[in-house]
């Protein structure tokens, strides 16, 4: 389950409180701040995390982004969040003399106690530091905290300081300098087996839409300072976008007929399907055949595993967010849904669409209910459709009686949108 925290210490004075308020209410896994007494009055529903004095990045910066370190350095004096110094926890965590609070005192609320390590050294410091929080839970006067680590990965060693940090610690907070996403890789490999989770620091919320992917299971979690509350709802959305479990039906042939030629959509994606997934499509907005890819061999022609021969280009396909588009509207950048034979479904990205005149083929079924599927395809025998179990049926070879899988709608579209309205397609 992926998980973002919300870094307050870069957000401007007039937006803090808003901020606060839309990441407490959009239900953000964490919030990062150096200031204890501010972390104490959230809600035990938000993971609180403490960054001490020299714990966490000075900045929420863009990769590569390396001019405005000194500058970060100085403080952040436009914003509300500006240090631990109310807390009084110092640079190494610990509890300054004449304090009022403390990152170690129970009373303070504080979950996970986050500090930045640069050698290895300073990392078993971490390390150590952190079994003996965990073990001290039960003890007078203890928390029992976590300790989180933060590393600047700049070059080779600070990469493989933080591949071993991701090992040894349970949150492990990583800024790369730079803007690939090969280092991330790297450590997400090299981390494959760990225990503990891996928060990356992204700049903005295309980024972490990227960092989410990074390797299809991306970090574990992102670090994100926001400049305003509407930017804390729209991580929540981001994070909260997922491809639902479709209930596929068994609809029965009635009849095809040849109706001539016409304009049918070849749908090339990005991705690699697998022998039992296809796209819905449909020439109503209630009902939907599953097409099949070209990922099955063919006499004539290699497989084509990225393609969908769809159907004619006023067809409807479902996309993501119960959302539908008219195969017209489908073109390079497009979204779609790869629906597999036993109703699990992913994001795929369009690469391109081919519209080609061809001779056409009308399919008509009915679903158990009654209902009226139809779908127009290139009338020729390479095109297919699934059947339950995944069964590749040649769309020339169907008969009536035969069953294919399908997905019925529960709503009327407008524009693509699911709409409460009558409306009547034939």
């Amino acid at each position: 389950m992926r998980f973002a925290w919300i870094d307050l210490r870069e957000v401007p004075r007039p937006q803090l409180q808003a901020v606060v308020d839309a990441a407490v209410h959009a239900r953000m896994a964490g919030v990062v701040s150096s200031d204890a007494e501010l972390l104490a009055t959230l809600p035990p529903t938000v993971t609180r995390v403490l960054a001490a004095a020299e714990g966490a990045p000075a900045a929420v910066r863009k990769p590569g982004d390396r001019a405005n370190d000194k500058a970060a350095d100085k403080g952040g004096k436009d914003t509300k969040d500006t240090g631990s110094k109310s807390s009084g926890a110092t640079a190494s965590g610990t509890t300054a003399p004449g304090a009022t609070s403390s990152a170690t005192d129970a009373d303070t609320g504080i979950d996970v106690l986050l500090r930045k390590f640069t050698t290895q050294e300073e990392l078993d410091t971490l390390a150590a530091a952190h079994r003996a929080a965990v073990g001290a839970v039960g003890a007078v006067g203890a928390s029992g905290a976590p300790v989180a680590g933060f590393i600047d990965v700049r070059d080779d060693r600070t990469l493989r300081l933080s591949c071993a940090g991701a090992m040894a610690l349970p949150y492990t907070v990583i800024h790369f300098a730079d803007p690939t996403k090969i280092p991330l890789e790297i450590v997400l490999a090299a981390a494959e087996s760990a225990e503990g989770k891996l928060v990356t620091v992204v700049g903005d919320l295309e980024e972490a839409a990227i960092v989410f992917d990074v390797l299809e299971r991306g970090s574990d979690g992102i670090l994100y300072a926001p400049r305003s509350a509407d930017e804390v709802f729209a991580l929540a959305r981001l994070l909260q976008a997922s491809t639902p479990q479709l209930e596929l039906s068994t609809l029965t042939v009635e009849s095809i007929r040849h109706v001539g030629l016409g304009d049918r959509v070849c749908v090339d994606t990005c991705s690699h399907f697998e022998e039992d997934e296809g796209i819905l499509v449909g020439s109503y907005s209630s009902g939907f055949v599953l097409c099949c890819s070209e990922t099955h061999p063919l006499p004539y022609m290699p497989t084509r595993p990225f393609r969908v021969n769809a159907g004619a280009l006023h067809s409807y396909t479902l996309g993501p967010d119960n959302r539908t588009s008219y195969l017209s509207e489908v073109g390079s950048g497009s979204t779609l849904l790869a629906v597999g034979a036993d109703g699990r479904t992913r994001r795929v990205v369009v690469g391109r669409a081919k519209l080609e005149s061809r001779p056409l083929l009308e399919i008509r079924t009915h679903a158990e209910d009654g209902r009226l599927v139809s779908l127009t395809v290139q009338d020729d025998w390479h095109v297919r459709v699934l059947g339950p179990g995944g069964k590749v049926l040649n769309v020339t070879e169907l008969r009536a009686g035969d069953e294919l899988l399908g997905y019925l709608a529960q709503d009327k579209r407008h524009v693509g949108l699911p709409i409460g309205e009558f409306c009547k397609e034939v």
